[in-house]
């Protein structure tokens, strides 16, 4: 798996977009700082007397070094949750040097719904006291791609499409997710989707010329998504 930054990024998911509907299960980020090393645990707990399953998690970080530029750690996997139990999902160590600054995010989905998140920026030592949350007007992303593909025309198409997504200068404030499965004999079905939506979906074929045009029909779908999504939450007063 992948994640793609657009040049600046402001960070986590929209609150309008995605709705925590319930709090059954707590995410929670635990970190533990010595000098500029970062321990980071990604912890789940069953607020309810009852078995919990179906469960996803995604822990990823994103670190913004001196220059500017992102590197990114991302992990995920399903779970269940016995009743009231704590379980740790995953964690990471990080680096962080002076002049750098590292935000993690955790999510916890129940068939492919949001129900529980929890975030945290990490600053370098000289840092560590002028910021301990994450407000909640900085919880928005903007320009993420997060790709999942395996074939040479999947990674083709990735490519493709996001040199397209960087020069359009658009940055959408959602998740774009790029999948790709086994089809029949050679050929694979790659979908892109947004908001848990399927946006495009097309086989792929050995051919750069219909990769690079699969490319730019997926580009002006979510294009329209956008539009339309926008609409939406001006309709609804979001």
């Amino acid at each position: 798996m992948n994640i793609s930054i657009r040049n600046i990024v402001f960070l986590m998911f929209l609150m309008s977009t995605f709705l925590v509907n319930s709090q059954n299960v707590e995410a929670k980020l635990v970190t533990k700082t010595v000098d500029n090393f970062v321990d980071i645990k990604g912890i789940a707990t069953n607020l309810e007397a009852t078995y919990n399953d179906e469960l996803n998690y995604l822990l990823f970080s994103l670190k913004k070094g001196i220059t500017g530029n992102y590197s990114r750690n991302s992990q995920e996997g399903k779970f269940s949750l016995n009743p009231n139990e704590e379980k740790e999902l995953s964690s990471l160590s990080l680096n962080i040097q002076k002049g750098e600054e590292c935000k993690v995010y955790l999510f916890v989905r129940k068939n492919k719904e949001l129900i529980s998140k929890d975030s945290t920026i990490i600053y370098s030592a000289e840092k560590l006291e002028e910021k301990a949350y994450v407000e909640e007007s900085e919880i928005e992303i903007k320009g993420l791609v997060i790709e999942d593909v395996k074939t040479k025309p999947g990674k083709d198409f990735y490519d493709y499409f996001y040199q397209k997504y960087l020069t359009s200068g658009a940055q959408y404030p959602f998740i774009v997710n790029i999948t790709e499965k086994p089809s029949i004999g050679t050929s694979s079905k790659i979908t892109i989707t947004v908001d848990d939506r399927v946006i495009f979906e097309f086989m792929s074929r050995p051919s750069d010329e219909y990769i690079e045009m699969a490319a730019t029909q997926a580009l002006s779908r979510i294009r329209g998504y956008s539009t339309q999504r926008k609409l939406l939450y001006k309709n609804k007063k979001i």
